[in-house]
Order: C-alpha cells, then sequence, then structure tokens
C-alpha cells in the first residue's frame, strides 16, 4: 500500500516539478534575446561549449561575448545560469548600461550591485566596503573618502609616487642588464601596491624589495587564494581554504587596526600625514571599534581595487606601445616637448617635482588618449547590479538587427553590462573598434561622434569608481619615467612576428606589428593579461 501510494506521489511530482522548471527556463524570462535555453540545463551547457572554443584559459567575458556576436548582438541578452548563479543579463549597448547606473528616484544612487561577487571577496573587501555598501550607507563612505582621492589632493602625492617608481626602473635596469623574460604583470603589481601602501597607508610595502613586509606577504597571500581558484565555489564546499582566507584576514585586519589607531593619534601633530587615511580620519570625533571596522574595510578594498587594475593598466600600455610604433613615437614627442629632450628619470623628476610639475601631469594628452585607449580595449573591472521582483525596473531598448525598440522589465535579474562588448561596438567605434587608436581621443571630429557612455572603464553614474584619477596620476607618471628609457619586446603569445622575406617586423593597414598570435584576457580575480604578459625590455639607445 505504502508503495503504491510512493508510486503515485512520485508519478505526479515529476509532471509537476518538469512544468516548473519548463517555465522558469522557456517562458519567465522569454521576453529577453537568448540562444535557445535548455529544458534542463538553461544557457550552462551552451556557455560551456563556448568557453571550450574560447582560447585557453580565456575569461568567461570572451565567451560570453562570442555568445552574444552569434545571437547578432542584441542590446541586451539572457544567460540563465541556474542553480549555479542567479539569471545574467549581459548588457552589450551603452544606452541600456546608462540606464543601469544612472540614478533614479527609486535608487537615488543607481541599483544597488550584486551581492554574488562581492560575499565572495568578503575576505578581501571586508562586509561593509564602499564597493558592496548600498543607499545612505554608500553615501556617506563616499563624502568620507572623496577627499582624500581628489584630484588637487593626489598631486601632492607625486614625490611619494615618484619615490616608487624609481624603485620600479631599478628593477628594469637589472632586467636590461640579465636579458631574462619576466612577467610585466607581476612587476606592475609589486610597483602599484607600493603606491597604494604609500598614499593610502602612508607606509612601506615593501613589495618591489626581496625582502616585503610581513603585512605585504600576507595581503599577497590572501590575494592569491582567489587568484589560484579555478572555480567560484561556496565555502562549504571548499572549508580549508575558507578556514585559510579568514586565518589571513584576521592578521591583515590587525595590521589594518593598528594604522588606523595610529594615523588618528596623528592628526594633532603639525607634521600629520597626507595619506587618504588621514584625510578621512578628519572630523571623526569617536574612534570606536565600529568605526575601525568600516574604516578597515575601505582601506582592504582600496588596497585591492588600487593596485590590480592599474597594475593590469601598466602591462597592457606598455604592450600597445611596444607594438605601434607611430603612438610609441607620439608619446615620447610630447614628453620631449613637456619635459625637455634629456629623457633620464631624475630629469623628468626633477621637472615633476619643480614648479609646475603639478601641471604638467595634466598636459599629457596623448599620452592620456593611449590611456583612455588601452583601457577601452583592455579594461580590468566591471559592475553587475541586482534587482528584485517588484523593484519595478524597466529598460528601453535601442533598436537594433535582430531585436525591436521597446521597453523590458528587469526585476529578479542581474546586470552585467560587459565594457569588453561596449566598448569594441563597430556602430560606435566603426572598423577599428578592435584596433589601438589612440588618436581617436584627440579628434574632436571623431570624438564628437564617440557618446560618452560608450567609455566606462571606470564605470559610470554616481557609483564611479572614486580612484580613477589615482590610476591615471600613476599611470602617466609611470609612463614619463620610463617610455623613453627603455624598449619592451612581447615574448610568448602576442609577439611580433617578423616577415618570412626580410626577418624584420612587418605593420598591418593600422600602423601596428602584425603578431602571431593574439593577446587575450584571463580571469584572475580581475582580468588580466593571458600569460602575465611576459617580455623583454632593453635600455633604449
Amino acid at each position: 500500500m505504502l508503495t503504491s501510494i510512493l508510486i503515485a506521489a512520485v508519478a505526479l511530482l515529476i509532471p509537476y516539478l518538469y512544468s516548473k522548471i519548463w517555465y522558469k527556463r522557456l517562458r519567465q524570462f522569454a521576453r529577453l534575446p537568448q540562444l535557445p535555453p535548455s529544458v534542463i540545463l538553461g544557457h550552462l551547457q551552451a556557455l560551456d561549449e563556448f568557453m571550450k572554443r574560447a582560447p585557453q584559459k580565456a575569461h568567461p567575458d570572451v565567451a560570453m561575448a562570442a555568445m552574444h556576436k552569434a545571437l547578432g548582438s542584441p542590446p541586451v541578452m539572457l544567460l540563465d545560469l541556474r542553480p549555479v548563479s542567479s539569471p545574467l543579463v549581459v548588457v552589450g549597448s551603452y544606452e541600456v548600461a546608462e540606464q543601469i547606473v544612472r540614478a533614479s528616484s527609486r535608487f537615488p544612487y543607481s541599483l544597488p550591485k550584486s551581492p554574488e561577487i562581492w560575499k565572495h571577496l568578503e575576505h578581501l573587501t571586508g562586509p561593509h566596503s564602499i564597493v558592496s555598501s548600498k543607499g545612505e550607507s554608500w553615501k556617506a563612505l563616499r563624502k568620507r573618502f572623496n577627499p582624500g582621492f581628489a584630484p588637487q589632493h593626489l598631486l601632492t602625492l607625486l614625490p611619494p609616487i615618484i619615490d616608487k617608481a624609481f624603485l620600479f626602473l631599478d628593477r628594469l635596469d637589472s632586467l636590461s642588464r640579465s636579458g631574462k623574460e619576466f612577467s610585466l604583470q607581476d612587476l606592475a603589481t609589486n610597483l602599484t601596491f607600493d603606491i597604494i601602501g604609500r598614499v593610502v597607508l602612508d607606509i612601506d610595502m615593501g613589495a618591489q624589495s626581496d625582502n616585503p613586509t610581513d603585512f605585504m606577504r600576507v595581503f599577497h597571500q590572501l590575494i592569491q587564494t582567489y587568484a589560484d581558484e579555478g572555480v567560484t565555489l561556496p565555502w562549504w564546499c571548499t572549508p580549508l581554504l575558507e578556514w585559510r582566507r579568514s586565518s589571513l584576514a584576521k592578521r591583515a585586519r590587525n595590521t589594518l587596526k593598528s594604522i588606523v589607531r595610529e594615523r588618528y593619534g596623528e592628526l594633532s601633530h603639525a607634521a600629520k600625514s597626507r595619506s587618504i587615511l588621514s584625510m578621512s580620519l578628519q572630523g571623526v570625533e569617536d574612534l570606536n571599534p565600529k568605526t575601525v571596522d568600516v574604516t578597515c574595510d575601505q582601506l582592504s578594498t582600496f588596497l585591492f581595487a588600487g593596485h590590480d587594475t592599474t597594475s593590469t593598466t601598466i602591462a597592457w600600455t606598455f604592450y600597445e606601445l611596444s607594438r605601434t610604433p607611430r603612438a610609441l613615437r607620439a608619446v615620447c614627442d610630447e614628453l620631449d616637448e613637456l619635459f625637455g629632450p634629456d629623457p633620464s628619470p631624475e630629469s623628468v623628476r626633477a621637472r615633476l617635482t619643480g614648479p609646475g610639475g603639478e601641471e604638467l601631469v595634466h598636459r599629457m594628452n596623448y599620452t592620456t588618449a593611449v590611456i583612455r585607449e588601452v583601457l577601452r580595449l583592455w579594461p580590468p573591472g566591471g559592475t553587475a547590479r541586482i534587482t528584485k521582483p517588484g523593484d519595478g525596473v524597466k529598460v528601453t531598448l535601442p533598436a537594433s538587427s535582430t531585436s525591436p525598440s521597446g521597453e523590458l522589465d528587469m526585476d529578479g535579474l542581474v546586470l552585467y553590462p560587459i565594457h569588453s562588448i561596449i566598448q569594441r561596438d563597430p556602430k560606435v567605434f566603426g572598423d577599428t573598434a578592435d584596433i589601438f587608436v589612440p588618436e581617436r581621443w584627440l579628434d574632436q571630429n571623431a570624438q564628437d561622434k564617440i557618446p560618452p557612455g560608450a567609455w566606462r572603464a571606470f564605470e559610470r553614474g554616481p557609483r564611479g569608481c572614486i580612484g580613477q584619477e589615482l590610476a591615471m596620476i600613476e599611470t602617466r607618471v609611470v609612463l614619463a619615467l620610463t617610455i623613453r628609457k627603455y624598449n619592451f619586446t612581447k615574448v610568448g603569445i602576442g609577439a611580433v612576428s617578423p616577415s618570412k622575406t626580410s626577418g624584420q617586423p612587418e605593420t598591418d593597414k593600422y600602423g601596428q606589428y602584425k603578431v602571431g598570435e593574439e593577446m587575450y584576457m584571463k580571469m584572475q580575480v580581475t582580468a588580466k593579461p593571458v600569460d602575465g604578459m611576459m617580455m623583454k625590455v632593453k635600455t633604449a639607445t
């Protein structure tokens, strides 16, 4: 009797469950452009197939971009990745991306960021990070830390930035003498770690030395627990890894707490620190445990995000200049004009730290165009916003060849603008959408045709990156000090392919050296060069 009842229950349950799954897979979000989903797997199988077609170790964005193109490049595309993650809307249109990040009456500081990503990184950024906070909490944090990231304040920190860059030059000198191959990504990471430590905390991280500080080692080990991660899994699937992260995070947090209290005690001194931390503590009347914890969350966030994306930008910038002789000459000519014909770093430092030096940083127009173009082609960061059922979030789609214009309900979805799709849109950037062309940012006629929202490397709207000006200043200064002194040569993936007849590098119709295999991004917490940007360097003659 009991067996018969169980059989009957299962017989009824199976079609019920199938009907629920069928609705969720095929009907719930049928309004959105998408590749044909599987009733059981949604788009997981399709994503896996496109990942297998992508280059080895390629960032998932590469596969998603290929899926988006296969669908006809619609403004938005659904990826149903349940139960692995929430249903995802890939945003490939700058018009839609602008709607997602703008302020509204319901969301005055734009849509909240997806907690799935930041919850996973909580050991790195803390539970009250400015990147994951919402509403008035976010507003208060932004107001408190904005003065430290103000351009006029950051320019007063040029001397310590330059000092750390000189250690970078020392390493390049050594590598030039040895002729060894090296990872430019790793070298730039150590540089930006040193800079962010000095600018944010006013401490020496020792990242570019043979004996980094204990805090530097611990923080780097914590990052590596994420960088070495192949697949993001729930903590209960990897308890030993979770324990290690927790242990490292606690050690790093204890050091940060000590630094916060030390800087707070210095506020009454005449020679107080000018670090971003010290600026943020001005006006804090009671340094209670909660304030210390929240402050430490921001410091962890700035240390991670501030070194990570800037180092990637520096690595890609040297690469693109090394294979684009026209652009390299233009940068060198600009630096000759601004800093004089003496290319020595000592001469550049004297000009940068002398009268009018701060103004020179903002007159590097072509160099800035190079950095903007690098960030267009190789954006290291991104954003994901989340909506809940009942939020009433709608976006208006621009007309495309694959979908008509109209309004779409976005409730209950994670919205993911993929910068590498938006910033390489041929409808905006034309035939050179995939080509390194810094001049597009200097030609007023060409620039007028580029909508502001089509370039969003630091994102836009109220929650645009607080550290974007620091990243630009760092990169300009590093280029000013190095680019005329050294010649970089890519090895391995992305290396220049010499002509079979002359043996010399050949340029294509865009003035770039032809390469044997195109470079691409991999996922290592954020998007980074697939091989760590392996290079050789020689001192320029």
